[in-house]
């Protein structure tokens, strides 16, 4: 394996899901240092942020936890490089290149020769059972969830609907995927400590490190709707095109891919798109679509919802895209769900989607 094979790798594989599946109990992007015995109270309140957009991890305590999904491994197994290589080439085979396994023993005597073999993990001493209790429990959180939706405006009439109609995104869609703006955020972010406190908000993942409501340059809200048309995740999205990111994921673990009204079980086609603003592109389209809010973002165990389906892959014309693109369709191969790459084939067609093109842009939004 290359070094940029390698790094190819890594970038596609989700953080979160290998925590998981290295047991480590994940809850709205934190978790609990790996060396409780160091923080006040075992890290009662978790420490350790994992970012699924870079693919890494760090502990605000412990300087030497952090690192990436090698590095995670190498922590939470108690190994070295190679041994924790191998292990998440067999939990993501359909994400390895075909000479790769023969490559890896030598690729990494040779480039990590001079590694440093981790330290022995000592022995990890549970915190009092008094001290292991969340602030707020999973029911909790939802309806903090809610109550904050409740209390967000319709986008009739403001300015997050100019912005949805520069990229022909109209009312019928708004209304049907509950779309919602924060049109006085000092009225929302007082209001939801005077009821919830400071402490609870940032637990939930509503509010920031230093106590404000995270959304005041992202006023835009995707509520992801289950089938019962409830929301316990949303997307946000900024509507001034300068603001970088454009778009901000609630902490925690994405339930579904946005729109899962689309996967109905029945046989049929889906277009898979990168973000809210794309999935409902093909909505105004009458176009049936569900999106995902990053290409990182997309779970094996969401692989049972695609049941019937065949895919149609439309990611956005960029790197990050055509990685993901990649990734996705791995997956999906793998389980048996057919799955196409939009414009596959067609690529000297015109109208086929452009370089750094999204699928909004495809549709002629943003004029």
């Amino acid at each position: 394996m290359t070094s940029e094979e390698l790094k190819q790798f890594k970038s596609a594989i989700s953080i979160t899901a290998v925590a998981e599946s290295l047991g480590v109990d994940v809850a709205h992007g934190k978790c609990r240092c790996f060396y409780p015995q160091r923080h006040v109270h075992g890290d009662r309140t978790p420490s350790v942020s994992i970012s699924e957009e870079r693919g890494t991890f760090r502990c605000w305590v412990c300087d030497d936890v952090r690192g990436d999904v090698i590095s995670l491994v190498q922590i939470v197994k108690d190994c070295g490089f190679v041994e924790a290589l191998g292990w998440l080439m067999e939990q993501f085979p359909f994400l390895v290149p075909p000479s790769a396994r023969k490559e890896m023993n030598q690729y990494v005597a040779r480039s990590h020769e001079d590694r440093p073999a981790p330290a022995r993990m000592p022995e990890v001493v549970a915190p009092p059972e008094s001290e292991t209790q969340e602030l707020v429990s999973e029911d909790e959180r939802k309806k903090i969830i809610l109550s904050f939706l409740k209390r967000l405006s319709p986008v009739d009439n403001t300015p997050a609907a100019a912005y949805l109609m520069r990229r022909r995104i109209y009312k019928p869609v708004w209304d049907k995927m509950l779309l919602r703006t924060i049109t006085n955020y000092e009225a929302v972010n007082n209001s939801l400590k005077a009821d919830f406190g400071e402490e609870v908000l940032k637990y939930v993942g509503l509010f920031n490190d230093k106590g404000h409501l995270r959304y005041y340059k992202h006023p835009l809200i995707f509520p992801y709707l289950d089938t019962q048309r409830r929301a316990f995740y949303f997307q946000s999205r900024a509507i001034d095109d300068t603001v970088i990111p454009k778009e901000l994921n609630l902490r925690g673990t994405v339930p579904f891919p946005y729109n899962m009204a689309a996967l109905d079980q029945k046989p049929g086609w889906v277009y898979l798109c990168e973000g809210a603003v794309d999935t409902l592109t093909f909505l105004n389209q009458k176009i049936e679509a569900v999106g995902i809010p990053g290409v990182r973002n997309f779970k094996t165990e969401w692989l049972p919802l695609f049941k019937n389906k065949s895919v149609v892959l439309c990611l956005d014309k960029d790197d990050a895209g055509r990685k993901g693109t990649e990734y996705i369709q791995k997956v999906l191969d793998t389980a048996g769900i057919r799955s196409v790459i939009l414009g596959e084939g067609l690529e000297n067609i015109k109208g086929v989607m452009k370089e750094g093109q999204d699928i909004n842009d495809w549709f002629g939004g943003k004029k």
